[in-house]
C-alpha cells in the first residue's frame, strides 16, 4: 500500500529567527514608547462613542425586549438549524454527501480554498458561522419601531462585527493559514508581525493596512503619464491640457471635473486604463482640474470657492486658450455634484459656455444616499466638525477608512489574512495604490458639504442653496445631459442617482453600468469586461427605468463617444498644450495631484 505523504514542515532557523523576534521586539518597544507620549501630550480625554454607536443599538435593545416572542423565535431558529446542519455534518463523516445548509455568496472570497468544502470540519465551522451570520442580520432587521437611520446604522455594524468575526480572519480557523503555518514552520506569522508593525509605524502608532506595493507606483512615472502641460494653476487646483494624438479634434474642448475627495488620476491610471488618454485618442482637447492636497491654509475655502475658482475659472482659461466660447463638460461624483451648482450658477447668470454635461455616478438628491448616511448624523458631524476646527482640515485618513469600511471585507479583512497571518506582500495594483492616495478636506467646504447636502439635502429644493449670492435651482439647467450610474454603486447608489434625470429642464440620458462605483467607470473597451444597460425613456421610478432597458456587452465608452460627437461641433487642426499668453508651467500630471497626505 502506498504511504501517504503529510505536507512537509520546515524548522525554522534558530538563529534567523532569533535575529527576527529581537527586530521585532526592539521596533515594538519603540512603538509603544511614541503611543504613549502622544497620548500624554494630547491628554486622555476618556471613553467617547464618536460613531454614536451605543445608542443606536441600546434603542434596538429596547424594541427587541418589547416583543421577546419574537426573540425566542429567532433562537429557535437558528437553533434548529445547529441541529440541521450537526446531522448533515455526521451524515459526512458517515460518507454520505448531502447539501450544504448554508452557501457563501458566490462573490465571497473568504472562503475560496478549497478545503472549506473538502474538509468536513471547515466544512462545519464555515456553515456554522454563516447561520451566524445571517441570524443576527435577521434578528437586527426584524425589530419593528426603529427610525430608518437607526436601523440602517444598527444594520450596518452588525455587518461589520459580523464581517470581523469570520472563521478566515483567524489562524486556528483558516486552513490556508493553518497549511501555510505548517510549510514554513512559523515564518508566515514571524513575517505578519513584521508587517503588522510597518503599517503601525507607518500610521505613526494607528494601524494603516497596507493595500498595495507602495515601491511599484509613482504618480507621473508609472501613473498619469498621459501626455500633457499645466497651463493653468491657483491655490485650489491646476489646469491640465493634454496633448493630441490624432491629427484634427473636435472644435469644441473637454473640461473635466474630478471630485476633490480623490485625486484625479483615477481617470489616468495606466495606458490600458485611461480615460483621459483614450478621450484624447478620440480626438477631444482634454484639460483636466487637478485640485490641490488642502492643508491648514485653506481652512476657509468653502464650497461656493471651488466654484469660482475650479470650473468657473477653468472656463475662463479655456476659452482664452483656444479660442472657443464654450466646452464640453463631465463631473465625476463630487466634481459632478459641482457641475449640477455650476450650471444652475451659470443658467441664472445667463452663461451658456457648457454646452453638454456628462456626470459620472454623481448625486444631487441626497434622501437615499446608500450607507454612507450611517456616518451623517448630527453627533458625528460635531464630532467632525471639533476635529476640523483644530486642524483646519478633515484629515485623509478618516476619509479613507470611511471608504473601507463600506466594502470591509474586500478592503480591511482580505489583507489582514494577506499581510499578517499568511506574511505576504500585498500585490502592486494601481487602483488601490489610488485608493490608499487619499486627500484631507477643508473644514468649511466639508461642513457646508455634510450638512447642507447629506443632511439636510437642500439642492433638492430650489433656491434652498445660495453660491456666491445665486440662489441654485437645479430645474433651471436646460444643457443636454448624459448620467452615467453603476449598478453596485455603494457610494452614490444608482437609483439615487436616477433621481438627478427628472431635477434638470433639458434632454437627459441616462447609462447604467455594470460593476461599481471606480470599476464600473474605468472600463476600456479593450477590457471587453462588464454591461451595461439603455433606455430612451425617462420614467419617474428607476425601477421601471431598469424594467424596460436593454442590456448590452462591454463598455458604456463608446456609447458616450457617439453621444458627444453631436456636441463637438466639427473638427479643427490638433491644439498644442497652451499659448504665448499661457506658457506651461509644468509637464502633467503637475505638482498639485503629487502632494501625498500619507
Amino acid at each position: 500500500m502506498a504511504e501517504i505523504q503529510g505536507p512537509s514542515v520546515k524548522l525554522p532557523d534558530p538563529v534567523e529567527m532569533s535575529r527576527s523576534m529581537s527586530r521585532i521586539a526592539e521596533q515594538s518597544q519603540r512603538l509603544v514608547m511614541e503611543f504613549l507620549s502622544r497620548q500624554a501630550a494630547e491628554g486622555f480625554k476618556g471613553p467617547q462613542d464618536p460613531l454614536n454607536i451605543g445608542n443606536a443599538f441600546l434603542e434596538m435593545t429596547a424594541k427587541m425586549m418589547a416583543d421577546p416572542a419574537k426573540l425566542v423565535q429567532a433562537q429557535m431558529t437558528l437553533w434548529h438549524d445547529y441541529m440541521t446542519l450537526w446531522q448533515r455534518t455526521t451524515q459526512r463523516l458517515l460518507g454520505h454527501n448531502p447539501e450544504p445548509l448554508v452557501s457563501p455568496a458566490k462573490d465571497d472570497r473568504r472562503f475560496k480554498d478549497p478545503a472549506w468544502d473538502e474538509n468536513t470540519v471547515f466544512d462545519y465551522i464555515k456553515q456554522s458561522y454563516l447561520l451566524t451570520a445571517r441570524w443576527m442580520q435577521a434578528t437586527v432587521q426584524s425589530v419593528d419601531g426603529l427610525d430608518d437611520k437607526t436601523s440602517r446604522k444598527v444594520d450596518f455594524y452588525t455587518r461589520q462585527f459580523a464581517d470581523a468575526m469570520a472563521p478566515s480572519n483567524f489562524v486556528m480557523t483558516n486552513p490556508e493559514v493553518l497549511r501555510t503555518t505548517v510549510e514554513t514552520g512559523g515564518e508566515n506569522l514571524v513575517k505578519g508581525l513584521e508587517n503588522l508593525l510597518k503599517d503601525l509605524e507607518r500610521g505613526k502608532g494607528q494601524l494603516k493596512i497596507s493595500m498595495t506595493d507602495y515601491e511599484a507606483f509613482e504618480v507621473g512615472r508609472n501613473l498619469a503619464v498621459t501626455p500633457g502641460k499645466v497651463v493653468y494653476q491657483n491655490e485650489l487646483m491646476q489646469l491640465i491640457q493634454y496633448t493630441p494624438t490624432t491629427p484634427d479634434v473636435y472644435k469644441r474642448p473637454l473640461m473635466i471635473i474630478p471630485p476633490w475627495i480623490n485625486k484625479y488620476y483615477i481617470l489616468d491610471l495606466r495606458e490600458k486604463n485611461s480615460f483621459i488618454k483614450w478621450a484624447v485618442a478620440q480626438g477631444f482637447t482634454v484639460f483636466t482640474v487637478s485640485w490641490v492636497n488642502p492643508d491648514e491654509t485653506l481652512a476657509n475655502k468653502a464650497f461656493e470657492d471651488y466654484l469660482l475658482q475650479g470650473p468657473m475659472e477653468a472656463l475662463d482659461i479655456i476659452g482664452k486658450i483656444t479660442g472657443e466660447p464654450d466646452v464640453n463638460a463631465i463631473g465625476y461624483c463630487l466634481g459632478g455634484t459641482l457641475l449640477s451648482c455650476t450650471l444652475a450658477y451659470m443658467a441664472v447668470k445667463g452663461d451658456d459656455r457648457i454646452k453638454s454635461g456628462t456626470y459620472f455616478t454623481t448625486m444631487t438628491d441626497f434622501s437615499e444616499a446608500g450607507e454612507l448616511s450611517v456616518f451623517i448624523d448630527e453627533e458625528q458631524i460635531s464630532m467632525l466638525e471639533e476635529k476640523m476646527n483644530e486642524r483646519g482640515y478633515l484629515d485623509a485618513s478618516q476619509m479613507a477608512v470611511t471608504f473601507n469600511m463600506l466594502r470591509a471585507n474586500d478592503l480591511i479583512w482580505s489583507f489582514v489574512v494577506n499581510n499578517y497571518l499568511l506574511g505576504k506582500d500585498p500585490f502592486p495594483f494601481d487602483l488601490l495604490y489610488w485608493n490608499s492616495d487619499s486627500t484631507r478636506m477643508p473644514a468649511a467646504m466639508h461642513s457646508w458639504y455634510l450638512r447642507k447636502m447629506y443632511q439636510q439635502n437642500l439642492l433638492v429644493k430650489p433656491g434652498a442653496i445660495q453660491l456666491a449670492g445665486v440662489p441654485i435651482d437645479l430645474g433651471k439647467i436646460k444643457v443636454p445631459a448624459f448620467f452615467l450610474s453603476t449598478r453596485e454603486d455603494h457610494i452614490a447608489p444608482w437609483k439615487s442617482t436616477y433621481a438627478g434625470t427628472q431635477m434638470m429642464s433639458g434632454p437627459v440620458k441616462f447609462v447604467l453600468a455594470a460593476s461599481g462605483h471606480i470599476a464600473g467607470v474605468i472600463n476600456p473597451p479593450a477590457a471587453n469586461k462588464y454591461s451595461h444597460w439603455v433606455n430612451p425613456k425617462l420614467p419617474k421610478h428607476p425601477d421601471a427605468w431598469l424594467q424596460s432597458a436593454v442590456q448590452q456587452p462591454g463598455s458604456w465608452w463608446n456609447h458616450w463617444a457617439e453621444w458627444m460627437d453631436g456636441f463637438g461641433n466639427g473638427k479643427v487642426p490638433a491644439r498644442t498644450p497652451g499659448t504665448a499668453d499661457f506658457p506651461p508651467i509644468d509637464e502633467a500630471p503637475g505638482a498639485y495631484v503629487k502632494a501625498r497626505a500619507m
